[in-house]
């Protein structure tokens, strides 16, 4: 199983969406979902270029403590079947 944590969310968002952008950020705009979708979007094309079928959750709630434990619980925002 992969896990991967998104640390720059914000940063992300604010070099994609500009300065006016960077006000909504937190109030409006999701930092991390939308983040987390755009990644979901590209990780599905690559599976698919190369045969790997595999099931991509998108999740909320989920804290990584240290490099031993993942903190639940988990709210699925989003999944995909990739085949």
């Amino acid at each position: 199983m992969l896990v991967i944590e998104v640390t720059n969310a914000r940063e992300v968002m604010r070099k994609r969406v500009g300065k006016l952008g960077e006000r909504l950020l937190g109030t409006v705009v999701d930092a991390e979902a939308q983040v987390e979708k755009a990644l979901l979007q590209e990780l599905e094309t690559a599976f698919r270029e190369f045969g790997i079928q595999a099931r991509i959750y998108s999740v909320d709630g989920l804290q990584m403590i240290g490099r031993s434990h993942i903190e639940l619980p988990i709210n699925v925002r989003d999944q995909r079947s990739v085949e």
